[in-house]
């Protein structure tokens, strides 16, 4: 019988494609983050979040509620922001908020792509 492949893996696979593209810019402007029309920041978070499912593929444990085998694009996406709002201090205050008001729609709007999927059946 053939293992079947973690979420994990699936997610970090489809980071290459144009519907991983696809999937973050509707996040982006959806959810009206921004930085929604710069592509370079798009392709930075994209490249954040497959070295986050990397990692999960790996078996590092990032989130409290979530195995690293469960581990999302869309979880790996807000990872990406969240980690890297914490540490650029750069970031001006108005554009800090905006960014923290997308992690937290996003949140709110897809609760299910945080916990663990055996859950949801």
């Amino acid at each position: 019988m053939a293992k079947k492949r973690s979420i994990a893996k699936l997610s970090l696979a489809m980071t290459g494609a144009f519907e991983a593209e696809l999937l973050l810019s509707l996040m982006l402007r959806e959810w009206k983050h921004p930085l929604a029309d710069d592509r370079d920041f798009q392709q930075c978070l994209l490249e954040s979040a497959a070295e986050i499912l990397q990692a999960s593929v790996r078996g590092e444990a990032l989130f409290e509620d979530l195995a690293p085998q469960h581990v999302n694009l869309v979880a790996a996406i807000y990872l990406a922001e969240s980690t890297s709002l914490a540490s650029d201090i750069s970031i001006l205050a108005d554009e800090r908020e905006s960014c923290i008001a997308w992690l937290a729609a996003i949140h709110r709007s897809l609760p299910s792509c945080y916990c663990d999927p055996d859950l949801l059946l």
